[in-house]
C-alpha cells in the first residue's frame, strides 16, 4: 500500500474520529468533544496518512472514502512533547504507516524544541508496546487506573536529542 503524509484539514475530523472508534474500545476511544479538544490545543498538531490508491479501493461505508488510513495527534511542549494518539486502520497496520506517522511527529516535535517525547498506552496492549519499543521508546512509569475502565497505562518515553541549534 502506497501512502503519503499530509497536514490535517478540518474536513477530515469525522473520518479521524471514526478511525479512533475502530482502533480503541468504547472505554478508551475519544468522544468527539475530547478529540476536538486535544486537536485544538495551542501547540497540538495532527498529521494524516492517506492511501494514494484510495480512488480505486476507498471504503465509504467505513468512512474512509477520502483514503485516510491513519493519523497522529501530538503536542509540542518543552522540554518534552507528547503523543496524544496514533491510530492506523487494521488493514494498513504492519505496512510502515504507524512508523512514518510517529517519525514525522517526532521530527516536528524536535523542530519545536522538544528534546524528549512521551505517550501513554494500555498495559495490556502488547502490539503497541512492542511497536513503541521497536521505535526506541522505553517504559518510564505506570499510571494506575489511567483509563475510564480503570485499566493502568504505561508512560513510554523517548529521547529526541538536543534541540535544533544547540
Amino acid at each position: 500500500m502506497a501512502f503519503r503524509l499530509r497536514e490535517f484539514k478540518k474536513a477530515d475530523f469525522d473520518t479521524l474520529w471514526r478511525i479512533d472508534q475502530e482502533c480503541f474500545d468504547a472505554q478508551m476511544a475519544y468522544s468527539r468533544p475530547e478529540m476536538a479538544f486535544y486537536m485544538r490545543r495551542a501547540k497540538a498538531f495532527t498529521i494524516v496518512a492517506e492511501d494514494v490508491d484510495a480512488g480505486s479501493n476507498g471504503d465509504p461505508e467505513a468512512g474512509r472514502a477520502a483514503g485516510i488510513i491513519g493519523f497522529i495527534v501530538a503536542e509540542a511542549r518543552q522540554p518534552a512533547g507528547h503523543i496524544i494518539t496514533i491510530d492506523v486502520v487494521a488493514e494498513a497496520r504492519r505496512l510502515g504507516v504507524g512508523a512514518a506517522l510517529l517519525l514525522a511527529a517526532e521530527a516536528r516535535l524536535r523542530q519545536s524544541g522538544s528534546v524528549a517525547v512521551s505517550l501513554e498506552t494500555a498495559v495490556n496492549n502488547a502490539p503497541a508496546i512492542r511497536f513503541y519499543k521497536k521505535m526506541g521508546y522505553f517504559v518510564g512509569k505506570t499510571i494506575r487506573g489511567y483509563y475510564s475502565n480503570q485499566l493502568d497505562a504505561l508512560v513510554m518515553e523517548k529521547d529526541l536529542g538536543p534541540a535544533p541549534g544547540s
